[in-house]
């Protein structure tokens, strides 16, 4: 991409050195100012994308320059110069929001490999702000974010969609938000002025799932005391969401398909057949036709249910979308914990960039969300994400900053990275079978399963891995 960039020196030569080497090497444009204030003036004009500036000048030092610049455009990238013995000024400029710094004698190559990172990652941020802020006018699909073209072919779907009666199957791998394009079907639906309801099909009993979706009448068994309505009714006229639908027991989707084919339902223990009118939306990690092979999927069901089908691409596949993600979650995460962070520093940018995401687009929240609660200064920096350390961290090595934090925000951000770790070490050794390491921590294997979706974490990363407790293959 063809830039825009300030150099700013008081010392004539250097600013014809740096103009002659980027014009020379680069399609970039340049100009030079030898007075900070001068360098003010330009900034105000704008359309510059990137400032390189010296600290050490006369009228105005770097620093001062570097918050003038800040205050005008918060957004802009600065590169700042310095002498080896100011490094520790360089290193403070950082803090303050500088992107990079480059040391006196400088290399041709540093700056300009400096130069063409700033500006790729600029053109990036700046890019997906206008086009986060186009699509929040013109799709209005709340949380759902993107601007790959898979996802803006998903958004056009989701329109073509939404009007419609037409059962939904969303597929993809957890942690690729389901759940949001679920809603953002309903949001856009005839129903949506009713109810949205969702049913976790893992997380619940299948003996206790029954009565939650067709409610029971009185005495039907133990305990049930009363007459209950089931979610189905409490969906009468909008949308019901049947989460992990891949996990629903064989006795249950025979009655899901009766209330699919007909629909009608029973109340557990009732003789008397209801009506249901209710939109199906449906979603499962699973390769429902894999399962339908192994006899664990009825078929009549799975064509039930796949009336219209999207399968959602894992953030590998959407790279593009990981700044305009990220800064999103930012602006969460920083509004909840009442921090001033106004932005990611673009070598932390870089660094989430390169990860490979195998919790998909939570597994990305939960890292921002991490690098804010530990950020102390107005800019996301690499060491506040905390990548290298996150499978090693122990509780005596924790940052400073959890101290800062009230009981209760430190306590679970505690919890927090307790789960992922034991949950990451018990998948390790048990080759990601989530049966056998449920059974080795003591806990039911919904629970697990709850558990891991919450902390990002997918079997799929732990393909591979043996099963130091058995060599038999995980059924699920």
């Amino acid at each position: 991409m063809k830039g825009r960039i300030l150099v700013v020196d008081d010392e004539r030569d250097m600013l014809l050195l740096l103009e002659r080497i980027i014009t020379e090497e680069t399609d970039h444009q340049v100009e030079t100012a030898s007075d900070p204030m001068v360098a003010l003036e330009c900034v105000k004009a704008g359309g510059f994308d990137l400032v390189i500036t010296d600290l050490k000048m006369p009228k105005m030092d770097g620093i001062r320059l570097l918050e003038g610049i800040k205050e005008i455009d918060p957004t802009l990238s600065v590169v700042v110069m310095t002498a080896f013995g100011t490094i520790e000024t360089a290193v403070e400029a950082t803090r303050k929001g500088a992107c990079d710094y480059i040391t006196k004698p400088f290399r041709r190559e540093r700056i300009l490999v400096t130069i063409e990172n700033v500006i790729s990652i600029q053109s990036i941020t700046r890019e997906n702000r206008a086009l986060r802020e186009a699509l929040g006018k013109q799709n209005g699909f709340a949380s759902l974010l993107g601007v790959t073209p898979v996802m803006r072919d998903i958004f056009d779907r989701i329109r073509q969609v939404a009007p419609t009666q037409g059962t939904v199957l969303i597929t993809g791998p957890s942690g690729t938000g389901k759940e949001l394009v679920a809603k953002a079907i309903h949001a856009h639906s005839r129903q949506k002025e009713n109810r949205f309801i969702t049913i976790n099909c893992t997380a619940i009993p299948e003996n206790v799932l029954e009565s939650e979706l067709f409610g029971h009448v009185k005495g039907a068994f133990t305990g049930a005391w009363k007459d209950k309505r089931g979610l189905v009714a409490d969906a009468h006229g909008g949308t019901l969401f049947l989460d992990e639908i891949g996990d629903l027991s064989p006795i249950l989707q025979t009655k899901l398909l009766r209330l699919l084919q007909e629909g009608e339902y029973r109340p557990v223990g009732g003789n008397v057949t209801r009506k249901a009118d209710t939109r199906f939306i449906s979603a499962t990690n699973r390769h429902l036709r894999k399962e339908i092979a192994r006899g664990r999927f009825r078929e009549d069901l799975f064509y039930r249910l796949n009336v219209i089908h999207f399968e959602l691409p894992s953030l590998a596949q959407r790279r593009g979308d990981i700044p305009l993600l990220g800064h999103h979650f930012l602006k969460k995460y920083a509004g909840i914990n009442n921090k001033r962070i106004s932005g990611i520093h673009p070598s932390a940018m870089q660094r989430l960039m390169a990860l490979d995401y195998p919790g998909n687009v939570r597994e990305l929240e939960n890292i921002i969300e991490r690098g804010v609660i530990f950020c102390r200064t107005e800019t996301l920096m690499p060491e506040d994400l905390f990548l290298e350390r996150e499978r090693s961290q122990m509780i005596g090595a924790l940052p400073p900053s959890l101290g800062q934090l009230p009981f209760k925000d430190a306590k679970d951000q505690m919890v927090a990275i307790f789960h992922r770790q034991y949950i990451d070490q018990l998948l390790r050794d048990h080759g990601g079978n989530v049966s056998r390491a449920a059974q080795k921590a003591g806990i039911q294997r919904q629970y697990l399963h709850r558990l891991m979706k919450e902390a990002g974490i997918v079997t799929d990363q732990y393909k591979g891995l043996p099963d130091h407790q058995s060599a038999e293959p995980e059924m699920n």
